[in-house]
């Protein structure tokens, strides 16, 4: 049985980083795109950041450009994302998902095939 389990997040102040960690159970990453996927209180869930099997390709949003970073660690079956100058805006339960739809500038979650259970980050002002 495949398990996603996310990790890393928590509460920091306005301005402050954390690291995000994905890794899986019973599954080689390495042959996945990977993404993290947000959601806040009252608003639909969105892509943060997506990365191809290869690293090629990743997507960011609009929103977190410049401050957050998608990694993958083939050697250890972990995916990261690094979120540097945080803002209360990014307050949500993050989820990393295998095998997103990623395009070229676009990430969607239909189609993914495994999702993890999420991790809270809260940002305070």
């Amino acid at each position: 049985q495949v398990q996603v389990v996310e990790s890393g997040g928590g509460l920091v102040h306005a301005g402050g980083s954390l690291r995000l960690s994905c890794t899986a159970s019973n599954l080689k990453l390495d042959n996945y795109n990977m993404g993290w996927f947000r959601q806040a209180p009252g608003k639909e869930r969105e892509a943060v950041s997506c990365t191809s099997w290869t690293g090629k390709v990743t997507y960011y949003a609009d929103s977190v450009k410049g401050r957050f970073t998608i990694s993958r660690d083939h050697s250890d079956n972990m995916v990261y994302l690094q979120m540097n100058n945080l803002k209360p805006e990014d307050t949500a339960m993050y989820y990393c998902a295998v095998d997103p739809g990623l395009r070229i500038g676009s990430c969607s979650g239909s189609g993914t095939k495994w999702w993890g259970r999420g991790t809270q980050v809260t940002v305070s002002s």
